[in-house]
């Protein structure tokens, strides 16, 4: 049997955004949207982009459009169109990465600061390591957005993060 696999993503849903903590299984998922309750669903491979998902009783269809991170999503004949961003993946041709000005490294999700491999005053490169993270029984290194001196880190190791809290700052 393979062992779950825990993920937290933001997602663009249209022009919205979620933060999605998602732990898979063969056959089960269970996720939690933002600061909701955990579900879980039986998820089903139908044939290849396809997908059947039994959620709350009742019985979905799941089409999948496309690949990597930007796909199309059709449920119920509904289409969506859907963005993955995983905060530990540094993405060097991003906008947000660049430019001037203080930039922030928030926690994706509630968790526990396991090790802090910066301290404030020291110089870093884009996609450095800065401070991990243990959420979902997984540690998630957080990366700078581009390289620049730390001007904050207010978390320290062993204290308890919010979804959305800063973990560093930098100038």
């Amino acid at each position: 049997m393979r062992p779950a696999r825990a993920s937290a993503l933001q997602v663009l849903v249209g022009a919205r955004e979620l933060r999605l903590s998602l732990e898979r299984e063969p056959g089960l998922c269970r996720f939690r949207i933002d600061a909701g309750p955990e579900r879980t669903a039986l998820v089903a491979q139908a044939q290849p982009q396809v997908y059947s998902v039994l959620l709350d009783g009742r019985s979905y269809e799941v089409r999948l459009e496309g690949s990597g991170d930007r796909r199309i999503v059709i449920v119920e004949g509904y289409r969506f169109e859907v963005e993955l961003r995983d905060p530990r993946r540094w993405r060097p041709g991003s906008t947000s990465q660049a430019g001037e000005g203080l930039h922030t490294v928030a926690a994706a999700m509630p968790g526990k600061v396991v090790r802090l491999l910066v301290a404030a005053g020291d110089r870093v490169e884009a996609g450095q390591g800065i401070v991990v993270v243990e959420a979902m029984k997984m540690q998630n290194e957080m990366k700078a957005p581009r390289a620049g001196r730390v001007a904050a880190l207010p978390v320290a190791e062993g204290s308890a993060v919010a979804a959305g809290e800063i973990l560093a700052t930098i100038e």
